[in-house]
């Protein structure tokens, strides 16, 4: 009888047919064999499906499709539901795993005996190599702190046990795009990372069906993320006691999040003055002040 976890890929695509292809061979082709594939088609029209299919004569493949709904969250979120994994882990369907990446990944896991494990990346845009040489937040251990500021974590990265979605919930189905970033504050609000310091994604960008093509900053998404987080956090003080965190921890958490919250306002009130949009900009200095104010009231700095 084969004794090892039972790994659940899920990977989400939406019209990417050859590069779902690359994704899914990435997967095939992992050393760890004992892996649960769960590909879940937002809808494709460009012959998803037809060849999801085929192919699963050839090896185990979940096909699921849904109805079209934009929402990489939800897209994601039905791949949780219809997995069986112990541990899950991401692949975006533009993105490609190195041959190693879930058995290093389940082998770190359980020598530090960890929830939730991220890796390096490489980043490719339009056929070249980004330096990630000015990355310089944490990213083992406590990083909730690094994790307000930006999304640090990459969801074709990240490996978990399946019961951390039992004290976080699972990724927002509302958000278009930060739906990570807003996943990733409540996971590092209550757990410490493992990570694996080698390059085993290799992340593909500057295409223009990406989202993070459409919007010119994604500030405003992570200003709701945060709001979102916060509104967790006043029901979540039985989860950290839950996992051992003490009362101090959680307010800890909650005067970073209002300090992080009155910065990233103050920056998006800034950039409504300068394009114009006085009356926007006035509602986020509001917003600076009253986050302001709960920070002082909650701080412990």
């Amino acid at each position: 009888m084969n004794t090892k976890p039972l790994v659940s890929v899920i990977i989400p695509t939406y019209n990417r047919l050859e590069l779902l292809k690359e994704a899914v061979f990435s997967v095939i082709a992992q050393n760890y064999k004992n892996i649960e594939l769960v590909v879940v088609d937002d809808g494709s029209t460009d012959g998803t499906e037809g060849w999801c299919l085929s192919e699963m004569e050839h090896f185990p493949l979940k096909y699921i499709r849904i109805e079209h709904t934009g929402f990489p969250g939800r897209v994601r979120n039905v791949g949780v539901e219809n997995s069986s994994g112990e541990y899950l882990a991401f692949l975006d369907s533009d993105d490609l795993w190195v041959g190693e990446k879930v058995e290093k990944q389940l082998t770190l896991i359980m020598t530090e005996g960890c929830s939730i494990c991220h890796t390096r990346e490489r980043w490719i845009r339009n056929g070249r190599e980004i330096s990630q040489s000015k990355q310089r937040h944490r990213r083992r251990g406590d990083i909730f702190e690094d994790a307000l500021a930006k999304c640090i974590i990459g969801p074709s990265t990240v490996m978990l046990k399946r019961e951390v979605f039992d004290y976080v919930g699972l990724f927002n189905e509302k958000m278009e795009i930060a739906e990570d970033y807003d996943l990733w504050l409540r996971v590092t609000a209550l757990y410490r990372v493992c990570y694996v310091d080698e390059p085993l994604v290799i992340k593909r960008g500057g295409r223009p069906d990406q989202l993070s093509e459409k919007y010119g900053q994604i500030e405003i998404f992570r200003i709701e993320g945060l709001e979102n987080f916060l509104v967790w956090l006043g029901g979540a003080r039985g989860y950290f006691r839950a996992l051992g965190w003490g009362e101090e921890r959680l307010s800890q958490i909650k005067a970073l999040a209002y300090r992080e919250l009155a910065r990233k306002c103050g920056i998006y009130a800034n950039g409504c003055f300068k394009r114009g949009r006085d009356g926007e900009g006035r509602t986020y200095l509001e917003k600076v002040e009253k986050y302001n104010i709960l920070y002082r009231q909650c701080s412990v700095f």
